[in-house]
């Protein structure tokens, strides 16, 4: 029979040399695991001795609990009547708003959305969506640089007919518009990753679910559509045995068409909103020097910072893809090329290499990096083959229909967003994520109409002026006879 543990019993084991916490009922002894734990030690050492199931369950998957703890280190049960009692909440005044969230259909651009999830979202749910690095210019330029293109209508077309439907990698999809890696959607919703693949089915759209998801694959992909089309973020670990371990599961989910190996943020960003939000409510770790407290792997963080312990900063062309080829046959799509000569080399890799995202991991990597379309435009400029080689799609900054025309004149094959699936899964739950899908399928078809555009692939740069964008771009020398070079002394 399970020892039941009073609630002061485990109290008083929140030291380094001594950590239990509660999970879901059970008590858990950590002490072995918190030089292991990928988020490092601060970030258990905080809630020792206490209720942990609060700060853990929205940003874990099912199942992680089994995978890195042995069966022994659950020594039993917690006494529910020795807990601590929730803090009584003050009676609203009839000053105080109470009267929900609006009705989504009443919300008219993503804006208005994100808005109404702040309010409804916990602080620390809103600094890890919200953050970005540094002073979040590139972030704020992701959207911008989509207002300094103009539109070129056209008259006396017949725009009575507007079709989104397209394809990308083999695949029909419903719209151009696919839902970028978003972690830890749990955290502002219940309906989590699931809850976006409800809407994605919905809409006919692509989900890329992402390798930090607070659900499992299994879950995210368990009600979807026959048709449906997911893909999977990969970020590939310094102990590779975990990441094959993972390929391998997701090798057996033929919902799951390909595969994205993320390549922008090879070292977290500083994103501050997120980190101060995690230092307000974290106080000193219990036990131990300040010298250890200090030492790597305390880093503690933000979500963002201890999401990314453990992955690998040396990946490369030579090693990752021919490692990765020995683990999927699922097509890859490279995600976060941000220079025409990345681009330019992940075409010379072809079959494995079926797509690339151009993205700045948005903008919660490297400050001041190019957005997407500076990217695109370098490779129109410097490297137009490309296009013709492998698909190029385009993700940060999205905001409206008329940047999702913008990016596919300019040969995006599909446009991602990311926080604008949080947001609307924040706002409103599923019912929240699909007024974000309708609001971008009918500003996009109205777009289209007024440019007297019938199908997606008819779009072009002639329905574009991007000359104040063009001022922007890079303008130095193309650095692709160097890579030419090299790649043809490796055949």
């Amino acid at each position: 029979m399970a020892k039941v543990f009073d609630a002061a019993e485990v109290e008083k084991h929140n030291t380094r040399e001594s950590c239990w916490v509660t999970l879901y009922g059970k008590v858990y002894d950590v002490t072995d695991f918190l030089a292991e734990h990928p988020g490092g030690a601060k970030v258990i050492l905080k809630l020792a001795g206490k209720d942990a199931t609060e700060e853990y369950d929205p940003i874990h998957p099912p199942g992680i609990l089994e995978e890195n703890l042995a069966p022994e280190a659950c020594l039993g049960t917690i006494n529910p009547d020795t807990l601590p009692k929730p803090e009584a909440q003050p009676e609203p005044t009839s000053t105080e708003e109470d009267q929900g969230p609006p009705p989504m259909e009443s919300l008219l651009n993503l804006d208005e959305i994100e808005q109404v999830a702040t309010k409804n979202v916990s602080k620390k749910a809103w600094a890890y969506y919200f953050s970005a690095s540094d002073d979040k210019v590139t972030k704020s330029f992701n959207t911008a640089i989509y207002r300094s293109i103009l539109l070129r209508p056209r008259v006396f077309i017949d725009c009575t007919r507007c079709d989104l439907d397209t394809s990308v990698l083999g695949h029909k999809l419903g719209m151009p518009i696919f839902v970028s890696p978003a972690a830890m959607a749990r955290l502002g919703h219940p309906a989590g990753e699931a809850g976006i693949a409800e809407a994605c089915r919905s809409f006919g759209a692509m989900q890329v679910i992402s390798n930090n998801a607070s659900m499992t694959p299994e879950q995210i992909i368990k009600d979807a559509a026959p048709d449906q089309v997911f893909g999977w973020q990969i970020y590939v670990q310094i102990d590779r045995k975990k990441s094959e371990t993972m390929l391998a599961r997701i090798n057996k989910l033929d919902a799951i068409k390909f595969i994205v190996l993320t390549l922008d943020a090879p070292v977290p960003g500083k994103r501050e909103d997120d980190e101060r939000s995690s230092n307000a409510s974290a106080p000193k770790p219990a036990g131990g020097s300040p010298e250890k407290q200090t030492e790597a792997g305390d880093a503690g963080g933000g979500v963002g910072k201890q999401l990314f312990a453990g992955t690998d900063p040396s990946l490369t062309w030579k090693e990752t893809l021919p490692w990765l080829a020995k683990h999927t046959n699922k097509p890859i799509v490279l995600k976060g090329l941000q220079a025409h000569e990345d681009a330019y080399i992940a075409s010379l890799h072809t079959p494995q290499v079926k797509g690339i995202i151009l993205s700045n991991h948005g903008g919660r990597a490297l400050d001041t990096a190019p957005p997407a379309v500076h990217t695109l435009m370098e490779i129109r400029k410097f490297c137009p083959e490309v296009f013709d080689k492998l698909e190029v799609w385009v993700d940060g900054g999205i905001r409206r229909g008329t940047d999702v025309v913008k990016a596919l004149c300019l040969g995006a094959k599909a446009v991602g967003v990311g926080r604008p699936a949080l947001w609307g899964l924040g706002a409103g739950g599923v019912e929240g994520v699909k007024r974000t899908f309708e609001i971008l399928a009918e500003e996009t078809k109205t777009s289209m109409r007024l440019l007297g555009v019938e199908r997606v692939e008819e779009l072009g740069p002639q329905h574009i002026n991007t000359r104040l964008a063009e001022q922007q771009i890079y303008d130095g020398p193309s650095g692709l006879e160097l890579v030419r070079g090299t790649f043809r002394a490796k055949l």
